[in-house]
């Protein structure tokens, strides 16, 4: 890139895509970062179904794990354990949202929210207190890759430090024996899901992987959901919809995870371009919610569109779609709507520095700004 592109980049990143989208004469347009992507609605969803395109291991735990089996395994465990603790996230999470400050710095709040409520869930309370301190050590530095230099300098100090105390306490459980079928946390979950031959660091790489993925996504995810409900809404009263309604409508005017890409896998054509095996090809789940064609109104955030009959709805993929869809969807949509609804029956709130640009490193998240409790009268 360009050191002006970097620089438009940065001042707009989804309106970059855009101008380059429309910019574009075929359904595959290059991006400046040596990639390529869908602009073409059909074709990306052609795309993200393709048995070809998604042949092969998926890229989401990093070849950590041996074989799709073992993975999909995993996925269940970890999947099966956060959906049986819900009930005790709608309780935690609420009183997380009492706990905050009148006037509380976001996103960061976003994820800080989200740890408290799902802390023991991740960890059980028997677990080491410095692991623990660690851990929110570990979300206090944001969870993905920082924007900033000293950002990634502080998180790349501490990582090896946690994977560290990870391991350590990974070999302790499985000396002492973890019962797969009766995790009593997340880690308990990975340790039971995991092969034997499986060692300890790796195990511990697979656990902060999908802490990340847990707390990370939700958190900034409940943080898009504020801001854009409180930036539609007058300060003063409660917002007027449904706490389902404004999470699916910020997942989409807003998805956290903008883009999906992987390798091509064996030579293709996708759009009238030939691609050779290891070229990246992205779809954007952003350009599918703002399609024109498929959205009413897709520049506007409109909670009530969730309760419209579902033909006027375009493609809706905040988690991607096909063979490789987050087989935790559900879930964390689940997580992301009680957040939501705790924060709206705790009163009016309004926003001071909301931005609707993103910022974007490994995922699409909202600027710094302030969520303020509106006294009432």
């Amino acid at each position: 890139m360009t050191v002006r592109e970097i620089r438009r980049f940065r001042q707009d990143p989804l309106r970059f895509l855009e101008d380059f989208a429309d910019r574009s004469p075929t359904d595959v347009f290059r991006l400046p970062w040596d990639a390529w992507c869908v602009r073409d609605t059909d074709l990306s969803l052609k795309v993200l179904r393709d048995p070809l395109f998604h042949s092969g291991m998926p890229s989401f735990f990093g070849g950590l794990l041996p074989s799709r089996p073992a993975q999909m395994e995993l996925g269940r465990a970890v999947r099966h354990v956060v959906r049986t603790h819900i009930p005790v996230y709608r309780n935690s999470v609420a009183r997380a949202v009492a706990e905050l400050p009148n006037v509380s710095a976001w996103p960061q709040s976003g994820l800080t929210l989200v740890h408290r409520s799902t802390a023991e869930l991740l960890l059980h309370p028997d677990s080491s207190p410095a692991l623990r301190q660690l851990l929110v050590r570990f979300v206090k530095g944001g969870l993905i890759r920082s924007p900033h230099l000293r950002g990634r300098l502080r998180a790349e100090a501490l990582r090896p430090k946690l994977v560290a105390a990870v391991t350590e306490h990974i070999a302790e459980r499985r000396a002492t024996g973890v019962r797969a079928d009766a995790p009593r946390d997340v880690l308990d979950a990975v340790i039971g899901a995991c092969p034997e031959e499986v060692t300890d660091r790796t195990v511990a790489r697979l656990y902060l992987l999908l802490v990340v993925s847990i707390v990370g996504p939700t958190g900034y995810a409940v943080a898009w959901s504020v801001l854009l409900a409180c930036l539609h809404h007058p300060p003063g009263s409660s917002w007027p919809w449904p706490a389902d309604w404004i999470a699916r409508e910020a997942a989409r005017h807003r998805p956290v995870t903008w883009m999906v890409g992987r390798s091509v896998p064996h030579p293709a054509e996708y759009g009238g371009i030939p691609f050779q095996s290891g070229a990246t090809l992205s779809v954007s789940p952003y350009l599918l919610h703002h399609d024109k064609d498929r959205w009413g109104d897709p520049e506007h955030f409109r909670p009530e569109r969730w309760d419209e009959p579902a033909e006027h709805r375009g493609p809706y993929l905040p988690f991607s779609a096909g063979p490789f869809t987050c087989s935790g969807a559900a879930v964390a949509q689940a997580l992301v709507t009680e957040a939501v609804a705790a924060l709206n029956a705790a009163g009016p709130l309004s926003v001071r520095g909301g931005d609707m640009r993103p910022v974007v490193t490994d995922g699409a998240v909202p600027r710094t700004f302030e969520l303020q409790r509106v006294p009432t009268r």
